[in-house]
């Protein structure tokens, strides 16, 4: 007897090619690649928010393909394809993701294209991770475009909001603390591992990044990054809006920064922090503007 799961098709997503990649601590990464024509184009690998599944982005990743770019994307760690799962692996946070998922997600990427220059696209806490990454490796990428990145640090969202922000993620920290991940609700709806976000409700009390366990100086690196960034924000974003984007970019004082403020005057018309998805074209087009010729329009 067939089960219903069976007998569903398989997803566009999972039929993409698929790079296997394995850490040195023995997670699992499954990396999906859209390789262009030409083996030298520009390889763009999505980073993605937090909770959120790599599948989600598809249609970004077929939006970037179709501007003759390659495309990559994978989960996060104990985030979807990504094994062990949540639940069934050990508990982590940034250093983990940064030190050595990244890592060997790049060195698999170098090995299948090994003409391509690699440019890092993050959105929210994927965003993060590009910077950081790309602050600590400044030869493993060629730039990095982040959506929906800022600061979590409280005093960045604004007066208005610093007791929400205040109180809202420290309690996602402490209960963190207690149960040793984040079970879901308030500002984050998805499980996260709690080494995680304590280093993000550390990050948003100090305004620093102190991963548990790195030796890296993160603030300072960042500081020193020459890279080309292009910082997106969005006009109707309550998680990462342009106060907490300005904020980020105000520690990256030697990087190349473009920023793009999408308000209502931009032919994106889904402004909030995970609907910008629905308009991943114009996304699309306005990226491989900017990578091509370092400028975008508005």
């Amino acid at each position: 007897m067939t089960t219903r799961s069976e007998n569903r098709p398989p997803s566009e997503y999972s039929t993409l090619e698929s790079l296997p990649v394995r850490t040195t601590d023995d997670v699992t990464f499954r990396v999906r690649v859209l390789p262009a024509p030409q083996p030298d184009a520009p390889l763009i690998l999505i980073l993605p928010a937090m909770a959120m599944k790599a599948k989600h982005y598809l249609a970004l990743a077929k939006s970037l393909h179709a501007q003759g770019l390659s495309v990559a994307t994978c989960d996060l760690r104990a985030q979807g394809e990504s094994r062990p799962s949540l639940r069934d692996g050990k508990d982590f946070g940034y250093r983990e993701m940064l030190e050595i998922d990244l890592p060997a997600i790049v060195a698999a990427l170098r090995q299948r294209f090994p003409h391509a220059p690699l440019h890092l696209f993050g959105h929210s806490l994927g965003g993060q991770l590009a910077l950081l990454f790309a602050a600590a490796r400044p030869t493993a990428a060629t730039s990095v475009t982040v959506i929906g990145t800022g600061t979590v640090f409280w005093r960045a969202f604004g007066p208005r909001r610093w007791v929400e922000a205040l109180t809202d993620i420290q309690w996602i920290g402490l209960v963190s603390r207690v149960k040793g991940y984040w079970p879901g609700g308030v500002l984050i709806p998805g499980a996260m591992a709690g080494g995680v976000m304590v280093d993000w409700s550390l990050h948003s009390l100090t305004s620093r990044y102190r991963p548990k366990g790195s030796s890296l100086d993160y603030d300072r690196l960042l500081a020193d990054m020459t890279l080309p960034v292009l910082a997106v924000s969005l006009e109707d974003d309550r998680l990462g809006p342009k106060t907490n984007v300005d904020f980020l970019v105000a520690r990256m004082p030697a990087a190349q920064v473009t920023q793009w403020h999408v308000d209502g005057d931009s032919p994106v018309t889904h402004r909030d922090h995970f609907e910008w998805l629905a308009d991943s074209p114009v996304i699309a087009q306005r990226v491989s503007e900017w990578i091509g010729s370092g400028s975008v329009s508005a």
